[in-house]
């Protein structure tokens, strides 16, 4: 025990001192969308060109076991409890907005209000993503039961299904941006999600 201690610490000065080592990051899908990772992992190995960096993508819980097994060093998830022995930093905040067909009754709206979309057919990320969490405690908080039909665990189906007018889904602002005009967007109007 006592060497690997020693191990971790030399290991843990060398990459903070950038004479090498290894640093493991884990990622959800669809985080770069945010982050723009792939940006900020070159920075990094143009900074710091002896570390070899490894990324790792998967669901929230499968990170979070590996985070406490100590086979990646850090992981960056979506907005989550916060899990006890993980410190936890905020390092990006996004408003949610409305997405909808151009056919879709929402297009005449301008902003919504959860009462206002509560009645269509929703199309939702998988119930243990953060940001379905979100949703439904906001949904919750107002008294609204809302029909999902569609639960997905990707950041580009629900654009997909949105478009051929299967439902309307909450997503990050900067992901509806970037998908274009193929989808109608509409801001959150209260409470703020």
């Amino acid at each position: 025990m006592l060497e690997a201690a020693q191990d971790a610490r030399r290991t843990v000065h060398d990459v903070t001192h950038a004479k090498g080592g290894r640093l493991t990051i884990g990622t959800v899908e669809g985080l770069p969308a945010f982050l723009e990772l792939p940006a900020l992992l070159a920075q990094f190995h143009d900074i710091y060109p002896l570390v070899e960096v490894r990324l790792i993508q998967g669901g929230t819980v499968h990170l979070l076991d590996e985070l406490r097994a100590g086979l990646i060093d850090l992981a960056l998830l979506p907005v989550i409890d916060p899990a006890e022995g993980i410190a936890t930093t905020m390092i990006a905040c996004e408003d949610l907005v409305v997405i909808c067909a151009p056919s879709h009754p929402l297009v005449t709206s301008g902003t919504v209000t959860l009462a206002t979309i509560g009645v269509f057919t929703f199309v939702d990320f998988q119930p243990d993503w953060g940001t379905r969490r979100l949703m439904d405690d906001a949904f919750r908080s107002v008294g609204i039961e809302r029909k999902t039909a569609f639960e997905v665990s990707d950041l580009n189906t629900p654009f997909e299904l949105v478009t051929r007018g299967l439902g309307i889904a909450l997503v990050p602002e900067s992901a509806a941006r970037n998908y274009g005009p193929a989808v109608v967007c509409r801001p959150l109007n209260s409470p703020d999600v």
